[in-house]
């Protein structure tokens, strides 16, 4: 089945990819190996303190939404953000079909493809 749409939900573990069209949709699950890692800042020590990128899971994610006219990526704070700059970066063709970046706390699969859905058929992309 073609699907020409995705949305993807994504924070620094992992990734829940939705390709859909009007009539169906297929979800996959893309985690980060060693994603479970949480850093923490200390006073008094040289760094930023952040967990550096994860450019293997970037590039997971991108793969699993080529082919695709329009995605719409969404996630809490800076992961969204980081995965666009990172496509935008290495995966020039697939920068060209990202059409949206929202903010989004911890939906359930359904509910990211009916929020895709209608986000795609408000921008008639």
């Amino acid at each position: 089945m073609k699907f020409n749409h995705a949305a993807v939900w994504l924070d620094h573990q992992r990734a829940h990819v939705v390709r859909f069209n009007k009539e169906e949709s297929e979800s996959s699950d893309i985690h980060a190996k060693g994603g479970d890692k949480h850093l923490h800042h200390r006073s008094g020590t040289v760094g930023p303190g952040h967990a550096p990128e994860n450019l293997h899971f970037y590039d997971a994610v991108a793969a699993a939404l080529q082919g695709v006219a329009a995605i719409l990526v969404m996630g809490p704070a800076s992961a969204k953000l980081s995965f666009v700059k990172h496509v935008e970066a290495h995966h020039h063709g697939l920068a060209k079909a990202i059409a949206g970046v929202e903010n989004a706390d911890h939906p359930t699969d359904g509910e990211i493809l009916a929020h895709a859905r209608r986000w795609a058929l408000a921008r008639s992309v």
